[in-house]
């Protein structure tokens, strides 16, 4: 009798595709970690190396030159160690350019290598991004603990998660200096002076800078430190020294001028006859949960303030109409949209910062904090001061960092005669504009500001009416004239659609309805394997194939929904909540999948232990290909590929046992079509 084929076409073709679809999870996970930078062998502090490279922005790849600079870690001591920054210079179209536009992002603790809209300066400037020191380059200062403790927050303005929070500031800097980092040369001087440092080493006689949010105050303190370096500066939503802790006043301010434009519409008066006291009456009394699913009440007020940073739709959802929408109908007894802000802010705010940095240079302001938080100063009578009791800890972070020599060398603004723009929108809660007019406008001789209307922070500028606002900036920078006359005023509507309680609802029917699918269909094959013994092999092969998508989104939501309603301050995701939550339904489908009438009950428990162990270690091996929402689909396929190969590997070794007649009890393989693979 002619031996059957081990290897058989279908087998070949479902190690290819188990083959490559490995390939594609190792690609993705050496793609999506951060570029390294690291200080080259022999370098000196000022020292830059560049390469041709391109560069992503809003129109496409644009050339670009990419480089190293080094820089010493503490400019104050002579014993410093060396650092490198990341420098990338977007060239201008122009064959004679004028004077290049240094871009500083905001934060603290954010990259300042993005910028995608650099492209509509380019036809004139070269476009020039700088590594912040602590985010982009080789030193960065993570904080895993800051982290953890946010992840593990039963509510992030609770007193024992404020506590935690500025507690593991502080064993992360213990870490990060007996590691030899010297956090006193994380400073905003330090990055004033690596700015200097490129401009110098690049060959350029003057630059321009255009600065948004947190980068204001570096732009601030660069054209203080250089003022012969600098041609023309624009801000973008200006933060003058004192500012890093919000007000609750001024928020109480914004939420009332929301009010004013909400009962001048119909619709939105017909909903509430005074928004800002809808508001605070609902802020008083929050409503505890939807559903049965919990609102944490700090979290839905962190998120709020979140979502009134922009007034336009840019970063839908999140928007200050349809936040300020979800409270209305908090009101009137329908808080799915507070539950919807909770849970973003829960799942985007710890990993949204490299926290070390945000510590180190939020301690520019660490007096003022302290002021703020020992005087009992106003926290706003509406919804607080939320987002500054959150990032402050509740004043307990200024304590936790280590305080830092020069810390105190900019508490107060400074005279400037570089001609200077400063751009802000009258619904900005983050940098609202009148502290710009108030605090820095007067100290600069050369001084211009231009308030937009109806606009909020710093997304909402260069989301709006982009043409008009490139006018503006390319204008000032070729003139330092002050050109709004593309602009018109933005008409903020509360008629916003879908609204965040819209979503809300749809999250959890979505979430509810694959969870009940992947059960249903997972009992639906219990069923028919313990009834007929097993699938048929195209119906395996279909089930092990398509069956994870489901099979995995569906254990996940539901383990997600179990948490949210259960374990509120389990954190989300989790590692092992999304492995074991991915891993236990594929397995269980994967399996019944695979096993047929004809096979044994030695065979079933292998199969059974195979498809297991490799849905749980392909589930774990596929979450930390990637991070975010992606490391599910990641951890989806991991789980998929290693339970089917798992099998596949099964069927082989126990098939070429038999046929070296090394097999225990002799297996009946006259019928094997069941073993076959099923990716194909």
């Amino acid at each position: 009798m002619k031996a059957k084929r081990i290897y058989t076409p279908s087998r070949i073709v479902a190690l290819v595709v188990i083959g490559v679809m490995l390939l594609g999870l190792t690609y993705l996970r050496v793609s999506s970690s951060p570029a390294t930078v690291s200080v080259p062998q022999g370098a000196h502090a000022g020292q830059l190396t560049m390469h041709a490279c391109t560069y992503a922005t809003e129109q496409g790849a644009m050339p670009a030159d990419c480089g190293t600079l080094v820089v010493p870690e503490n400019r104050a001591s002579s014993k410093s160690r060396l650092i490198a920054l990341p420098v990338t210079r977007i060239l201008a179209r122009s064959s004679h350019p004028l004077a290049p536009i240094f871009h500083l992002s905001g934060g603290p603790g954010i990259t300042n290598m993005t910028f995608p809209q650099a492209s509509r300066l380019a036809a004139q400037h070269d476009v020039v991004m700088v590594g912040y020191r602590g985010v982009d380059g080789s030193s960065v200062l993570n904080c895993p603990e800051v982290t953890a403790a946010l992840e593990n927050s039963a509510d992030y303005l609770g007193k024992a998660s404020l506590s935690a929070y500025s507690q593991a500031f502080a064993s992360c800097a213990k870490r990060l200096e007996r590691s030899g980092v010297d956090l006193a040369g994380y400073t905003l001087a330090e990055q004033a002076d690596d700015i200097e440092a490129a401009r110098v080493a690049l060959g350029y006689k003057r630059i321009d800078l255009l600065s948004e949010s947190a980068g204001t105050r570096l732009g601030m303190i660069y054209q203080w430190r250089y003022p012969n370096s600098v041609d023309r500066s624009v801000m973008v939503g200006v933060n003058p020294p004192g500012n890093f802790i919000y007000s609750g006043a001024e928020i109480d301010q914004g939420i009332e001028r929301y009010s004013a434009l909400c009962a001048k519409q119909p619709a939105c008066r017909a909903r509430t006859g005074n928004l800002a006291a809808s508001v605070q009456h609902t802020a008083a009394h929050m409503p505890s949960s939807w559903l049965s699913l919990p609102i944490k009440p700090g979290n839905a007020l962190v998120g709020t303030f979140l979502g009134l940073t922009e007034a336009t739709s840019v970063d839908s959802p999140l928007s200050g109409p349809m936040t300020l929408d979800s409270w209305i109908s908090a009101a009137h007894g329908d808080p799915s949209g507070l539950w919807l802000l909770s849970l973003l802010a829960e799942i985007s705010l710890p990993q949204s910062f490299v926290w070390g940095e945000f510590a180190s240079i939020g301690m520019a302001d660490a007096q003022p904090v302290e002021r703020y938080f020992s005087s009992g100063a106003d926290r706003g009578s509406i919804i607080g001061n939320p987002l500054g009791e959150f990032l402050w800890g509740a004043g307990g972070m200024a304590h936790a960092w280590p305080a830092n020599p020069g810390e105190n060398q900019y508490t107060s603004v400074q005279n400037s005669n570089v001609p200077t723009l400063l751009i802000g929108g009258t619904l900005d809660f983050e940098t609202p504009a009148q502290n710009a007019t108030k605090e820095l406008l007067p100290h600069l001789s050369n001084g211009h500001q231009v308030i937009l209307s109806g606009l909020g922070h710093v997304d909402d500028f260069f989301s709006y009416e982009p043409s008009a606002s490139t006018q503006l900036l390319t204008t000032f920078y070729a003139t330092g004239q002050v050109d709004t006359s593309r602009y018109t005023p933005n008409v903020v509507s509360f008629a916003t659609s879908p609204t965040q309680a819209a979503i809300a609802k749809d999250l959890l029917a979505f979430m509810i309805g694959f969870a009940l699918l992947a059960v249903i269909w997972l009992v639906i094959l219990a069923i028919r394997v313990r009834r007929r013994g097993g699938t048929g092999r195209k119906t395996g092969a279909w089930i092990r194939s398509a069956g994870p998508i489901v099979f995995g989104l569906g254990g996940w939501f539901l383990g997600e929904l179990l948490v949210l309603r259960f374990w509120p301050s389990r954190a989300l995701p989790d590692q092992l909540l999304s492995v074991v939550s991915v891993a236990v339904p594929i397995w269980l489908g994967v399996y019944a999948g695979w096993v047929c009438t004809d096979t044994p009950k030695a065979m079933r428990a292998k199969g059974i232990g195979a498809a297991g162990v490799g849905a749980v270690v392909g589930a774990a091996l596929g979450f930390h290909v990637t991070s975010g929402l992606i490391a599910l689909i990641t951890t989806i396929i991991g789980a998929a590929v290693v339970s089917n190969l798992s099998l596949l590997v099964l069927d082989i070794w126990t098939e070429r046992a038999a046929s070296r007649g090394t097999a225990a009890p002799a297996v009946d393989l006259s019928e094997t079509e069941h073993l076959e693979p099923a990716l194909h």
